[in-house]
């Protein structure tokens, strides 16, 4: 059987590989702070989308009022049931956000920037997530005696 050696590990000095590490670093830290300022400052493309977000979320909350203010309505004071409370929530979930859009915050139409795709996307499940609790709550206190 050959004998195996036994390896002796490099010994590596802590002290002088933190003070290159410390060197390098120090020669980085100008540009860093180049790049930091540059990170800053926004690009149009940035300021676009915070602008698009900034809508979406306006569009976003309304809809969430609005899907609890519609089944409120519907079931407490128009009576609605099945079909007719199933209409009723596709058109105010289709319809209304484009009233909401154009009339109420005035945004501008742009199929590049802001398209129905933009206003029809946010806030669909909250909508309906409101709309199905609010609506069955309502419902249940009125067959209650």
């Amino acid at each position: 059987m050959a004998s195996k050696k036994k390896r002796a590990k490099k010994k590596v000095d802590v002290r002088k590989k933190r003070s290159k590490l410390l060197k390098e670093r120090k020669k980085e830290l100008p540009s860093e702070e180049i790049q930091l300022d540059k990170k800053r400052a926004k690009t149009e493309k940035e300021q676009a989308l915070e602008i698009r977000l900034k809508k979406e979320t306006n569009l976003y909350w309304v809809r969430a009022i609005m899907g609890a203010l519609c089944g409120f309505v519907g079931v407490y004071f128009f009576d609605l049931v099945s079909y007719p409370l199933l209409i009723w929530m596709l058109a105010f979930w289709f319809g209304f956000p484009f009233f909401v859009s154009f009339v109420i915050f005035r945004y501008q139409y742009d199929e590049e920037e802001w398209s129905w795709k933009n206003i029809l996307m946010p806030g669909i499940g909250i909508y309906f997530f409101l709309f199905m609790i609010v609506a069955i709550i309502m419902q249940t206190l009125k067959t209650v005696p």
